[in-house]
């Protein structure tokens, strides 16, 4: 195999969809939005993307194997006019760097055949003073730390950026970003597609449910669940045990350091 590629079932409709990317972040918030999604969108395994460089693993949910960069696809209502699909790009793997601009641009020739609409990359940097324990692809950003779980957000033109404020939610001043989510995100601005990125503030040291939830709530601008934040907030929780679980299935370690060091939200 000469490239990545991503293959998906040919009957699923990608026109003017909107991707959303959920590739690892701190405090596993990306993954833990991407169950989220998955539940509450009624988002159905699709495909994945083949790489014979990429590790040899798959990820074993209810007995089904699964590829470690996978995609879901579904019809939910979207607030973006001309959105009329979602589908969600997610894994549980640090992608090797060596492999993220090969991925990165299969991922965007792909949908420039496709005639996708617009992304949305889920992303998440350290608190304040706090170390992400991401070996080397942690985002390091300026920001203003307040009480609430603090929000921000990078957009790839200035229709997005306008689209940003209009959801309250701030511009990224200043700030590092690294690996897959940097490589989409700067091929976007390069290519003038409509591409964001929400980013939040997380807590590092496990797997942060209510980063997460705040995440759900900012999509909610832009994919409808009309959820109680109560609810939101317990399954947030539900879903942050299972990835403990998921990557420490001895129940012997601490749950803040995952057993592959490939693995990691």
């Amino acid at each position: 195999m000469d490239a990545p590629s991503l293959r998906l079932n040919t009957e699923i409709q990608t026109e003017n969809a909107m991707v959303i990317a959920c590739f690892p972040s701190v405090g596993m918030v990306s993954s833990i939005v991407a169950h989220y999604l998955i539940d509450h969108l009624d988002l159905e395994f699709v495909g994945g993307l083949v790489d014979d460089r990429l590790p040899a693993i798959s990820l074993i949910q209810q007995g089904v194997p699964l590829p470690p960069i996978r995609a879901y696809a579904g019809k939910p209502q979207c607030t973006i006019e001309g959105c009329d699909q979602v589908i969600l790009l997610m894994s549980e793997m640090v992608v090797p760097e060596s492999l993220v601009h090969k991925i990165v641009w299969a991922l965007f020739e792909w949908s420039k055949e496709h005639k996708v609409l617009a992304g949305v990359v889920v992303d998440a940097f350290a608190k304040a003073g706090m170390k992400s324990g991401m070996d080397g692809v942690d985002p390091v950003v300026e920001y203003e730390d307040t009480d609430a779980i603090d929000v921000v957000g990078i957009g790839c033109n200035e229709t997005v950026r306008d689209l940003l404020r209009k959801m309250n939610i701030p511009l990224l001043e200043n700030g590092v970003i690294r690996g897959m989510n940097a490589g989409i995100l700067s091929e976007a601005t390069r290519r003038g597609i409509g591409t964001m990125s929400i980013m939040v503030e997380a807590d590092p040291r496990f797997p942060d449910a209510r980063a997460a939830a705040a995440v759900i709530e900012r999509l909610n601008d832009l994919l409808p669940m009309e959820l109680p934040e109560e609810p939101l907030l317990e399954e947030a929780e539900m879903l942050e045990a299972q990835l403990k679980a998921l990557l420490d299935p001895t129940g012997e370690g601490d749950g803040t350091t995952p057993g592959n060091a490939m693995l990691y939200g």
